[in-house]
């Protein structure tokens, strides 16, 4: 197989992956496709917690017709038992002559292992087809992998003039429909939702998922959570936010996604906690300097000091525009 078709098979397991990013956290989101002189024979996702992982899943619906198949999967096949037996085992049990890996697992469980066992076994290995795109697939899971801590998204919609509220502390709605849908769906990505106690007071979200399918995310509050607020069930935090991310992260929680507002958001941006920023931004002006900016509190007093970073990418929604950055590393 060339390295042109190995890429094009890995992008087809990186799109079946995409099924199960709402339900198989805190396991990883896999995509497995089974291929046979040329032909996709059966693909498959990983599924919720409990159930069959993307590799044997795939190598269940191939069936006989996996014996001398490639596999090509965007994770390495875990090779130890949990909830389910170790990939390894079934891939070599199917008797598939060839696997190509996206990634390495950094799962201390796994951590090359899954690869040594299936050389060893006689099978051949190639790694790295698809790495660029499985690496964004899978930031959340390598993220808390490497570190403990979950992935932070911190989520803004501001007006063209970079302001998240009126003077009077009003902000519903600065966008249209298709980004808050949009929103719905970080939300339902998601593991958990943090707010801050003032965002609740000022405009009582609820912080479920309504706009898409999915499941609705923990939600935490930053501070007293008042009484009778819409956001219940919620947990309240007015600890330091590294030992929240800490916490969360020994609680399986993989991706967090900051709401608001300009406090919270401030802190977590000056405390360097945010993996991901993602600004919705409307085609609409304040027009003054007495609105609410993105971030309360004090910025960088010069422009050396200033944080710069890359988009990833600019989605246009309906008139509003989505805008991914991530910063440089100083």
């Amino acid at each position: 197989m060339n390295s042109v078709n190995d890429s094009k098979f890995m992008i087809q397991a990186v799109e079946v992956a995409k099924e199960a990013r709402l339900h198989s956290s805190p396991n990883p989101w896999v995509g497995s496709v089974v291929v046979s002189n040329g032909e996709i024979i059966s693909k498959a996702a990983t599924g919720p917690p409990g159930e069959p992982h993307a590799e044997a899943q795939a190598l269940l619906e191939a069936g006989e017709k996996a014996q001398g198949a490639t596999l090509y999967t965007t994770l390495e096949p875990c090779n130890h038992y949990g909830k389910t037996g170790p990939c390894t085992e079934a891939i070599i049990n199917a008797q598939i002559s060839r696997v190509v890996v996206a990634i390495k697992d950094p799962d201390e469980q796994v951590s090359g292992s899954g690869i040594r066992t299936l050389l060893d076994a006689g099978i051949e290995v190639e790694l790295g087809p698809g790495a660029t795109e499985v690496l964004e697939q899978l930031a959340p899971y390598l993220c808390h992998r490497d570190t403990g801590r979950p992935y932070v998204v911190l989520k803004l919609a501001a007006t063209l003039d970079g302001r998240i509220a009126a003077p009077d502390g009003s902000s519903v709605w600065i966008t249209g429909e298709e980004a808050r849908a949009d929103v719905h769906q970080l939300r339902a990505e998601s593991d958990a939702v943090c707010v801050g106690a003032g965002t609740v007071r000022s405009d009582d979200p609820q912080l479920t998922v309504r706009a898409v399918e999915g499941i609705d995310p923990r939600r935490i509050v930053v501070g007293e959570i008042p009484e009778g607020a819409l956001v219940q069930p919620a947990e309240s935090w007015t600890g330091d936010l590294n030992e929240l991310l800490k916490n969360l992260g020994n609680q399986g929680v993989l991706q967090l996604l900051i709401e608001g507002g300009a406090d919270v958001a401030g802190r977590f941006h000056r405390d360097g906690l945010v993996d991901r920023y993602v600004i919705y931004i409307a085609p609409a002006f304040l027009g003054g300097d007495d609105g609410k900016a993105l971030f309360t509190g004090s910025g960088a007093p010069t422009m050396e000091q200033i944080q710069r970073g890359r988009f990833t990418s600019i989605t246009q929604l309906g008139n509003d525009v989505r805008v991914d950055l991530i910063l440089e590393e100083n």
